[in-house]
């Protein structure tokens, strides 16, 4: 019976790029499915506690990557089934699947996908300036564009987020109001008291995006069906969005999934506002002019993507650990981080007024 790959380091013990033998046994019969030999491997990334692993490979054939996708098979089939579609349908600027000398997209082995791609040479990190955010922000309203049409193939498991977003919302709130009760039951722990004094606050933004998600144009617009959408990202950044030959590359598609497509402009908008430490207008501003000259943002559009910016995105993301490991979350580094989210969420609500009233009655000065 084959051995089926597992998590090997759940509590980050061995190493960041540490791989079973098993593990690399199974590469070793992975390769040999494929039309050239390799010279030498080099594990790039790991996701131990997941059984997902990428190496670098340097083969006869130039430079790939290999990886094993740590979800479901049929999930990481749409991702796979996404990634050629861009490729070979769309000319997108995304690594190449490499065939199997059968002729097929991945192998199947311990219970995962695999797959080879190319290994894009060079590829440089934008830099870590408003320019830099303004090329990942053209080159993902790109992506999400690009993305439309895309039919996952027989078998895949289709990942949509479309119409679960009053889901996630109400999801928030609830969990935020949970926050109180963990920090009251440890309250002598350093973060629980900061938690008390903010999460009702918080609770009431994630109350109030929810409603004002429930009389926006939503359903109507989430209607249109995943196809008419397109893809998002879902792991969208620095690192996933750098300059290589003839512009931008975006690399790592393993969870693309159907949604609107500014949630991964959200993501990013939010994410550079952390960076800065502070909301900032031209910023938000000039993120959002680059990714509308690519993939244009509609009013109904926007004022969605300024109600997700209303969520406490931040400050959940930053505080749900408790609810999993309250003794080792309330910590002293914890207070730090939401004291600091406090004061960064009285610099949001200026900007994203500015940015509605701006966009609102065709008074948007950004390019269409």
């Amino acid at each position: 019976m084959e051995q089926l790959i597992a998590p090997w380091d759940l509590d980050g013990s061995l190493g960041d790029l540490y791989v079973p033998p098993y593990i690399e046994e199974m590469a070793q019969q992975v390769i040999n499915k494929y039309d050239f030999k390799v010279n030498n491997m080099e594990v790039i990334t790991t996701k131990a506690d997941k059984g997902g692993l990428i190496w670098k490979i340097n083969t006869t054939k130039g430079p790939k990557s290999l990886k094993i996708l740590h979800r479901r098979p049929t999930r990481s089939l749409f991702s796979i089934g996404a990634q050629e579609y861009l490729v070979n349908v769309k000319k997108a600027r995304i690594p190449a699947i490499v065939k199997t000398k059968t002729g097929a997209n991945t192998v199947e082995m311990g219970g995962k996908i695999w797959f080879v791609a190319d290994w894009i040479e060079p590829l440089t990190p934008v830099s870590a300036d408003l320019e830099g955010a303004k090329l990942l922000s053209h080159a993902i309203g790109e992506f999400n564009e690009l993305s439309k049409g895309y039919v996952p193939p027989r078998g895949a498991e289709t990942s949509s987020r479309l119409y679960r977003w009053p889901k996630a919302y109400k999801k928030i709130s609830k969990k935020i109001n949970w926050f109180k009760h963990v920090a009251n039951l440890y309250s002598e722990l350093p973060a629980s008291k900061t938690i008390l004094n903010s999460a009702d606050m918080f609770e009431e933004q994630a109350r109030k995006a929810w409603t004002m998600l429930e009389k926006s144009n939503y359903q109507a617009l989430v209607a249109k069906g995943n196809k008419e959408w397109g893809l998002v990202h879902q792991d969208y950044g620095w690192s996933n969005g750098q300059m290589g030959p003839g512009g931008m590359w975006i690399i790592d598609l393993d969870g693309v999934a159907y949604d609107l497509s500014i949630r991964d402009l959200r993501k990013l908008i939010g994410g550079s506002m952390d960076d800065l430490g502070r909301w900032d207008i031209n910023w938000v501003v000039g993120m959002l002019d680059a990714y509308n000259e690519a993939n244009p943002i509609s009013d109904d559009l926007l004022e969605i993507l300024l109600i997700d910016l209303s969520l406490p995105n931040l400050y959940y993301k930053n505080v749900k650990e408790i609810l999993i490991d309250p003794v080792l979350s309330l910590n002293s580094e914890l207070d730090s981080v939401v004291q600091r989210i406090i004061e960064m969420d009285q610099t949001k609500w200026p900007v994203i007024e500015q940015v509605r009233k701006e966009w609102r009655g065709g008074k948007r000065k950004w390019k269409s």
